[in-house]
């Protein structure tokens, strides 16, 4: 390990006022995340029929259902990408999914947790049983927003009786709340290893950083795409890179060559 590579080496009482300095700032920062969370919890309403029809394991349902008797939902909107092979679906909405593979704290406190996708049902179904993720999953295809429509969304949504409100949504960096990895990365002295982040340029990049790569433009680089020669791309013989979340899976024995049933 080069000294270039970690942070310089001092006495505890150094690091301690370092630390101590910092942590100021993350006191601030806490501080002002629970006000924003205090303004979001005063949002507006949108009313929307919650009799509308989407499709699970029993056939298709009202949106209601998601709800199973709670007041409050959480929906993760997970993208999809018809008749590609089970390596072609979204990288991050992948790890976003295994991250809350356990919805039982949040059912504790009266919210219900769900995950819906365009895909057609056959396809996901298929998916969902592969992956071994066991949080219930719906298809929304061809509903309207705020259940359908565009997806890499996290949605919150309130029931008062048959009635059905969403109350807030987020997409973008706004999903990490859900994947803690992405926070304990940013406790280590390497990170993350994407391209965007501000590191010493001595910091090794773990990250598949190519030139002419999007991330040149801030693009988060922990989920590109790989194929069995290391480029940023995905084929029949891919997997997303680094974190391709089915345990066990490589890229040709057990992945698929062709279509999202193999």
């Amino acid at each position: 390990m080069s000294d270039s590579t970690v942070p310089p080496v001092v006495d505890l009482a150094t690091w301690q006022a370092a630390r101590d300095e910092l942590l100021v700032r993350e006191k601030a920062h806490t501080r002002e995340g629970d006000a924003i969370a205090a303004a979001r919890r005063r949002l507006p309403r949108v009313e929307f029929d919650g009799k509308v029809e989407v499709v699970g394991p029993d056939g298709p349902v009202p949106f209601l259902d998601l709800f199973q008797g709670r007041d409050e939902l959480v929906t993760y909107k997970h993208m999809w990408y018809d008749g590609a092979p089970h390596q072609g679906q979204c990288e991050g909405c992948t790890t976003t999914a295994w991250h809350l593979d356990d919805a039982v704290y949040l059912n504790a406190r009266g919210v219900s947790y769900a995950v819906v996708t365009t895909g057609p049902w056959e396809e996901v179904a298929a998916f969902v049983e592969f992956m071994g993720y066991t949080q219930p999953w719906y298809s929304v295809r061809g509903v309207d927003e705020p259940v359908g429509g565009e997806m890499g969304y996290l949605s919150a949504y309130l029931r008062d009786g048959d009635r059905v409100f969403l109350t807030y949504s987020t997409t973008g960096r706004g999903n990490e709340r859900v994947n803690s990895s992405m926070g304990l990365l940013d406790m280590t002295p390497y990170g993350r290893g994407e391209s965007w982040e501000d590191a010493p340029e001595s910091r090794p990049v773990l990250g598949n950083v190519l030139e002419g790569h999007p991330s040149v433009a801030g693009q988060a680089c922990w989920s590109w795409r790989s194929d069995a020669d290391g480029h940023a791309t995905w084929g029949p013989t891919s997997r997303p890179v680094p974190q391709w979340s089915r345990p066990g899976a490589t890229p040709v024995e057990t992945l698929g060559r062709t279509g999202p049933h193999h």
